[in-house]
């Protein structure tokens, strides 16, 4: 990125001055060698983000910023309905709610290290995981619409762990607001063999021990010790998201000239909030959150059967889970006075601080743990929200290490037999269906997430409570 059209701000906040069809400035969270780092395809994409009608504030990126389909990978911007403000199917992306699902286990190294083979392959074993993995569930007719309409919720009616899981999922489980009557039939064609897998690309289910503790307080209340060991999956809404992405996007490319809208890019399709599409997408898309909140529910179960099998003391109990792909209606002060907005968080975590009223009771003091994923083989971040980040960027945070190259790239660089010998040698364990698949997931791949955690607490978007290192990486 060309350093020269940013205005440092602070250490790691630049601004994009208002200029054309701007709206709003952009703001950009990161060190400057992350910023410089970035494609000068994100800067473009900040600055067209900026011009959709109805945007509040700045159009904003997060630490871990790269290119995406319309909106960069690590943006968030806000709506406001009252002012024309409009969905983008683009500022959500195509993996619906992706998010991460972090789990206490009640173990330590210790306990884990004799066994840790038979674990690797027990969790290959039960987790399906890779390019068009199909699990044991098979949803027909009514069932699917059930579990579009009750994500984890329904996942837990279904058996499929314990009610208490419940209290630390965004959305208590459940999206509101969701019908399932605009997903489309191939959509749920997609969707109807694929409830409980991983998927593929950088989606994971990874074995992590806590290597170091940054905020003491806030780890005692997240559960939380030195040596212990933690469950990360991380995946989304499967084809079903992919789908309803797929399908919206071609909608609103084809409508927005009936409603004036007047796109800088047509990745940026989009349609008004109060207009008929607009509201047909946001009901697609809350019934995609819960779907993805269903799988990653299933796969909680799932993990907890392989522990069980190795390990029978472990006890997997629900950290939080927090999604990275998404749009929600949220309460904001803008300006001293508070406004519904609609929130495209692209590649970025919400983020909400210690009292916050949406928080469950155990987190109301220290503020919303807020999952960063690393890349494989490298580590991943425990963080804690901000109330500093509600005027920063929403309550929002970055969401992963963000990636450095393409995929096409990282499989050309690297050999993925190589690459799982080299972790293996460091003492991580990969389990995979796909050599490409882990070559283009490499950790040479992706920036350095150290760096972008630092930075964004740095920028008061989070702040760090504990650093966790993998010991076993299932990867799709």
């Amino acid at each position: 990125m060309d350093m020269s059209r940013l205005e440092q701000l602070a250490q790691d906040t630049w601004r994009i001055a208002p200029a054309g069809a701007m709206r709003v400035p952009g703001i950009l969270y990161a060190n400057a060698g992350l910023a410089r780092a970035m494609d000068a395809k994100v800067f473009e994409q900040i600055v067209n983000v900026a011009s959709l009608p109805g945007i509040v504030m700045a159009s904003y990126a997060m630490p871990d910023a790269h290119w995406g389909y319309g909106f960069p990978i690590g943006g968030v911007a806000a709506f406001d309905p009252d002012q024309g403000g409009v969905i983008s199917a683009g500022g959500v992306g195509f993996d619906i709610s992706c998010g991460v699902r972090t789990l206490l286990t009640g173990l330590t190294r210790s306990d884990i290290e004799p066994h840790r083979e038979r674990l690797a392959d027990a969790l290959f074993a039960a987790i399906p995981a890779g390019l068009g993995s199909t699990g044991r569930i098979h949803l027909r007719g009514g069932e699917m619409d059930d579990m579009l309409s009750g994500g984890a919720k329904w996942a837990v009616r279904q058996g499929y762990g314990r009610k208490e899981d419940l209290y630390y999922i965004e959305e208590g489980g459940c999206m509101a607001g969701a019908l399932p009557g605009e997903v489309s039939d191939q959509a749920r064609r997609r969707q109807r063999d694929e409830m409980g897998t991983l998927g593929s690309g950088n989606h994971y289910l990874e074995v992590q021990e806590v290597e170091r503790i940054h905020d003491a307080a806030a780890a005692q209340a997240f559960g939380l010790r030195e040596g212990d060991i933690v469950v990360s999956i991380h995946c989304g809404s499967r084809g079903l998201g992919h789908q309803i992405g797929t399908e919206f996007l071609r909608r609103m490319a084809m409508a927005a000239h009936q409603y004036g809208i007047h796109l800088p890019d047509r990745e940026l399709a989009c349609a008004p909030i109060r207009s008929p599409l607009g509201e047909s997408y946001l009901g697609a898309m809350r019934a995609g959150i819960n779907c993805a909140l269903a799988n990653r529910q299933i796969l909680t179960h799932l993990a907890r059967f392989a522990f069980e099998s190795v390990l029978p003391q472990a006890d997997l109990q629900v950290l939080y889970d927090v999604s990275h792909n998404t749009c929600k209606e949220e309460e904001h002060r803008v300006e001293g006075r508070s406004r519904r907005l609609f929130v495209h968080r692209k590649g970025a975590t919400r983020a909400l601080g210690a009292g916050h009223p949406e928080l469950p009771p155990a987190y109301r003091d220290t503020g919303q743990p807020v999952l960063i994923g690393g890349s494989m083989g490298t580590a991943s971040y425990i963080l804690a929200g901000t109330p500093e980040s509600e005027q920063s960027a929403f309550s929002s945070a970055c969401h992963g290490a963000g990636r450095a190259m393409s995929r096409r790239k990282a499989a050309k660089q690297w050999n993925g037999r190589q690459v799982i010998d080299e972790l293996a040698a460091r003492g991580i364990l990969i389990r995979s269906q796909s050599f490409r698949g882990v070559a283009e997931e490499a950790p040479g791949a992706y920036k350095d997430v150290s760096a972008v955690v630092n930075s964004a607490e740095s920028a008061g978007l989070a702040r760090k409570v504990a650093k966790v290192v993998p010991l076993v990486c299932v990867k799709g």
